[in-house]
């Protein structure tokens, strides 16, 4: 598959495959992304559900400008953007209340490592929202540059600045609550 749009070609095409294909591939990393914008993995849930059911029933047209996935990103933050308007208060759930589970095997290890993901998420969520979204998109979803500026309606040059005050922010977040670096 080649990134999605073979898929979502098939689909226009008239195979529901193509569409359930996309879904499977994008569906936990559009949850995630989203969420670092409402910060409540149910709503974002929803939102990832109304980004697929935009592709179901819309169908719009994929230009073929940037990478599917950057594309359906975009359309995935529109959408939030919209929610984000009409919902001016929204509910936030604490880190603290989610659990990790520890692997039977060398629980101690993967309790630093689950404390450590926890201070992580926790200084991430500290951030101001534009940090947050940059660092998800380039270190989590893995896109470029250029792309996360195409998904954050910003200049290339605009993502690298904000990436590096983002990077800056999060040790500072990091350092202040303690966290301590592996070599």
């Amino acid at each position: 598959m080649d990134n999605g749009e073979s898929s979502y070609r098939r689909f226009l095409a008239g195979d529901d495959e193509g569409l359930l294909e996309i879904i499977c591939s994008y569906r936990a990393g559009l949850i995630l992304y989203l969420n670092s914008f409402v910060q409540n993995i149910h709503t974002a849930e929803e939102l990832t559900e109304d980004t697929f059911a935009e592709l179901a029933v819309r169908c719009p047209k994929f230009s073929g400008k940037s990478a599917f996935k950057t594309w359906l990103f975009a359309i995935g933050r529109n959408i939030t953007a919209k929610y984000i308007r009409r919902h001016a208060k929204l509910s936030v759930v604490p880190l603290e209340s989610q659990e990790f589970l520890a692997d039977e095997e060398n629980i101690e290890r993967n309790y630093i490592k689950d404390e450590q993901k926890r201070m992580v998420h926790q200084a991430l969520h500290r951030l101001n929202p534009a940090y947050r979204q940059v660092l998800y998109l380039i270190y989590f979803e893995e896109f470029s540059n250029a792309e996360a500026a195409l998904i954050m309606k910003k200049s290339k040059r605009q993502i690298e600045t904000l990436l590096y005050h983002a990077k800056k922010a999060l040790r500072n977040e990091l350092e202040r609550s303690g966290f301590d670096y592996e070599e």
